[in-house]
């Protein structure tokens, strides 16, 4: 027997949801990080200070939508 849950069903995300969602979550040394909501999912922009940064912020990005990222366009400075 299997058993269905019953999950109310989100919304996507705005891209303002998502930048929002982003700063709260980080720290301090994301500041500068936005998502652009384009045709067909997503785009990662901003700059990092290092290269594990970037992948924390995609991961993040990853967890919260559904919406595939065609790009991750963070800097690493």
């Amino acid at each position: 027997m299997m058993l269905a849950l019953n999950r109310p069903v989100q919304p996507p995300l705005t891209q303002d949801d998502l930048a929002d969602r982003l700063q709260q979550q980080l720290s301090r040394r994301f500041r500068g990080l936005w998502v652009e909501v384009v045709e067909g999912g997503l785009v990662l922009k901003g700059r990092v200070r290092t290269y594990y940064a970037k992948q924390v912020a995609q991961e993040l990005v990853m967890q919260l939508t559904d919406r595939p990222i065609l790009a991750n366009e963070i800097e690493v400075q």
